[in-house]
């Protein structure tokens, strides 16, 4: 189980984006989380992914709290999470390839072994050719690189994927192929997965069932949404 307990984070402890928020994802659960843009959603994925220090409450992971945010989290806890962004060309080191691109959490954690094999599974399971990992970022459109991305997310194996606005930039062929690469590795895994978003109908087509952010915490949306 993934749990957010009275979870109040922001980047101003004086006026917090995120107010008192209760939420869960069950084991091999897909939750969609739904609000408007700048209500805090994305700030409370990156709570949950442990990239964002809550000024209070707790991030519990399979029944352990959280013990650390960012790098100094406990590798197992870390390496739990394989997060998505909205923005690949933010979230993507512009030097790189995409073959290194993908690797980099491998050769992070001392798996560089493992890079040959497992960049080739996971680029075929994105639906990225051999001829683009060879390419870097500027190099290839926004949905090959989101591809890239999120094959990044996937290569440790993680138990809980956080998808923030993965497919908001991208066209309806994109979103379909890599929502079925999320969704083919949950159902091989049992990973899951909190998918953050604005767009009702796909949160609703693609998860298990729907939080709307007005329901989380009696004053986070009527103080923050737009």
């Amino acid at each position: 189980m993934l749990e957010l307990r009275s979870v109040t984070a922001g980047y101003d402890r004086r006026d917090p984006v995120v107010r008192d928020v209760h939420l869960t994802v069950a084991p091999g659960e897909a939750v969609g989380l739904l609000g408007p843009s700048g209500c805090g959603k994305s700030t409370l994925a990156r709570v949950a992914a442990l990239l964002h220090r809550p000024d209070r409450g707790q991030v519990v992971i399979d029944g352990e709290v959280a013990r650390g945010w960012r790098h100094r989290a406990p590798r197992a806890q870390r390496t739990a999470f394989g997060v998505v962004f909205q923005q690949p060309r933010l979230s993507a080191d512009p030097r790189l390839t995409l073959t290194q691109l993908i690797a980099e959490p491998l050769r992070a954690t001392g798996r560089a072994a493992e890079v040959p094999g497992r960049v080739a599974d996971l680029a075929r399971t994105v639906g990225l050719g051999d001829d683009l990992l060879a390419r870097r970022p500027h190099e290839v459109s926004d949905g090959q690189l989101q591809r890239a991305c999120l094959a990044r997310a996937l290569v440790l194996d993680p138990r809980w994927l956080i998808c923030d606005e993965m497919t908001a930039m991208l066209d309806a062929s994109t979103t379909a192929a890599l929502v079925a690469a999320v969704e083919g590795y949950r159902a091989r895994t049992g990973a899951g997965l909190l998918a953050v978003g604005h767009d009702k109908v796909l949160l609703e087509r693609w998860c298990d069932r729907t939080v709307h952010w007005d329901e989380l915490s009696g004053d986070a949306a009527a103080d923050r949404t737009t």
